[in-house]
């Protein structure tokens, strides 16, 4: 399994960015993951990633909770199917990107800047395969 986490439009809050990469290299002991930026134009997600399931943040999307994160992160490790998360950038997901989306996930009603999302987002994988091998972190 490996988890790719996409984000449209640049980084521009470094404290932001620092935790979702702290977040994000903790990941890495349990699966090979990835982070960085894209531009829909010049990127094609469904053939750079055709057999992972894709999974976009959207307001619009099923609430999780983190039991509920976590069990959507062990399936696909138990499948051995990749996770490609993406987070839109100021004007939210590409309208033609997020019909095809396999999930869309919302992370709160509350609406946050993309940087603050993506630090969520990170946070919330690491919390899942550190629940998943019984590490005390979710504790």
């Amino acid at each position: 399994m490996k988890l790719f986490l996409y984000y449209i439009g640049k980084p521009r809050d470094a404290a932001a960015n620092r935790i979702a990469a702290d977040f994000v290299e903790r990941s890495t002991h349990y699966a090979s993951c990835e982070m960085r930026e894209i531009r829909p134009e010049r990127f094609d997600l469904w053939s750079r990633h055709a057999s992972a399931r894709k999974i976009f943040l959207d307001p619009a999307g099923r609430e999780m909770d983190s039991p509920q994160f976590t069990a959507l992160v062990g399936k696909a490790e138990m499948e051995g199917r990749d996770l490609v998360f993406l987070v839109g950038g100021a004007g939210g997901l590409p309208a033609s990107w997020r019909d095809r989306a396999d999930l869309l996930v919302s992370l709160s009603r509350l609406t946050f800047p993309h940087e603050l999302a993506r630090a969520l987002l990170a946070e919330q994988i690491y919390r899942a395969f550190a629940t998943l091998r019984g590490h005390p972190y979710p504790r």
